[in-house]
């Protein structure tokens, strides 16, 4: 089975049609990078793109991140020569294939089964499948996408742009909130009313997220489109993190920072974590079957986050030390 506990915190995106941007990906410190041949690939250009990426995993050396390409839409003619060109020449180099605009378990289904065939004939190790979930389609059949293919399917990814057009939104930018949604309070004692901003995709993101949760997957968070607005980028992830969510794409080298800021445990965070371990540790060793840390009694939930907490630093610190 290959290997899912991986470091999402932020997922770069990077052009397959865009050579230099493809050399210098590998340096640029995300955990995950995914090279592109949908959306950011021009139709005409989608030939010398695959190339370009076969050239790229062969070439340079991916030791220090998790790589991925995202194939073309399955309703698409580029897709199935995505997957056989691509996988075909460099699958080894692959650790996940990225699926846009999932609708339904079938399409992970496809996928898993052309890249079954084309690992038994090279030999090569599994390849995990990422599923961005970016229409109605796909929102309705969420739990159910989820559900399939345990064995590949690593994570599911937020895709916000196509999801507002899908649901018809009214957006003012991708991935940012808009000013038209939100609830006016009571009038105060003057009779003004104060305007609070919602978050309309609060539905979306915590669908998705239970949807992982409940099936052992990775929660990731879609673009944000304006790349100078790093206030907004961290406004977006930090309520995607408070939800649950595990990481955010960066479509600029700009956002990978941020990305990290919000989806690296805290300082204060891990010293708990840690102490928690520590009154674990402690416990066993004089036979008690309870563990209580400042005088309050520590739970079986709150034991396992503190062990998930520090596994995840450890993966941060190596990581740390390949750059």
């Amino acid at each position: 089975m290959a290997i899912k506990n991986r470091l999402h915190r932020s997922e770069l995106a990077v052009p397959g049609s865009n050579p230099k941007m493809l050399e210098k990906a590998p340096t640029l410190g995300a955990d995950v990078v995914f090279l592109d041949l949908e959306d950011a690939v021009a139709p005409a250009d989608k030939v010398q793109a695959r190339k370009n990426i076969i050239h790229a995993l062969n070439t340079y050396d991916w030791s220090r991140c998790s790589v991925s390409i995202r194939i073309n839409g399955l309703d698409t003619p580029y897709c199935y020569r995505d997957l056989v060109e691509v996988v075909e020449a460099a699958g080894d180099k692959l650790d996940t294939v990225l699926i846009p605009k999932v609708g339904a378990p079938s399409d992970i289904l496809f996928v898993a089964t052309l890249l079954s065939q084309i690992e038994a004939a090279k030999g090569y190790e599994p390849i995990n499948l990422h599923a961005l979930i970016e229409t109605a389609q796909g929102m309705a059949n969420v739990e159910r996408i989820a559900e399939t293919c345990p064995e590949r399917l690593e994570a599911l990814v937020f895709g916000v742009a196509d999801y507002a057009a899908s649901v018809q939104a009214r957006t003012t930018q991708m991935g940012g909130a808009n000013p038209d949604y939100g609830i006016l309070s009571d009038p105060d004692a003057s009779g003004q009313r104060t305007f609070y901003w919602g978050d309309q995709w609060h539905f979306a993101m915590s669908r998705l997220i239970v949807a992982c949760r409940a099936n052992g997957l990775r929660p990731i968070d879609g673009p944000y489109g304006n790349f100078s607005d790093s206030e907004g980028y961290l406004s977006v992830a930090r309520a995607f993190a408070a939800l649950g969510g595990e990481g955010k794409w960066a479509i600029h080298p700009a956002q990978i920072p941020l990305a990290h800021q919000v989806f690296t445990p805290s300082e204060q965070e891990v010293n708990r974590a840690r102490r928690i371990l520590e009154a674990l540790a402690e416990a066993e060793a004089e036979g008690k079957g309870a563990v209580s840390l400042d005088g309050r009694m520590i739970d079986a939930a709150s034991i396992r986050q503190a062990q998930m907490l520090i596994g995840k630093m450890e993966q941060i610190e190596a990581a740390a030390q390949r750059t």
